[in-house]
């Protein structure tokens, strides 16, 4: 059997360039949403763009989704909970184990 997608055009176009039937289409494809589907597409200039495939009769198209990368550190993950002594602050106030066989 020959491979039907020899002569299909390719093309890499952003969702929002996208006709809207088209994008009706992809959410489509991919209802519950894109994450186990993306492609990251490395770029010689060193940047990088991830795309999920979708296909027409005609047209064989990566389309590119923007991601948004959290570089910043939570608020909580930020916290100090070691003092000068390294000790966990509110240790103190944990039941010890006796404590806890007098509940």
């Amino acid at each position: 059997m020959a491979n039907k997608n020899i002569n299909k055009k390719r093309l890499v176009v952003s969702y929002q360039n996208l006709p809207a039937e088209l994008q009706e289409e992809v959410k489509k494809l991919y209802p519950y949403g894109y994450t186990d589907h993306m492609i990251r597409i490395d770029k010689p200039s060193g940047d990088f763009f991830y795309a999920v495939p979708f296909e027409t009769d005609e047209i064989s198209y990566l389309v590119k989704i923007d991601v948004k990368i959290d570089g910043q550190i939570e608020e909580e993950e930020d916290k100090d909970y070691y003092g000068d002594d390294d000790e966990i602050k509110g240790a103190d106030e944990l039941p010890t184990d006796d404590e806890e066989d007098d509940m």
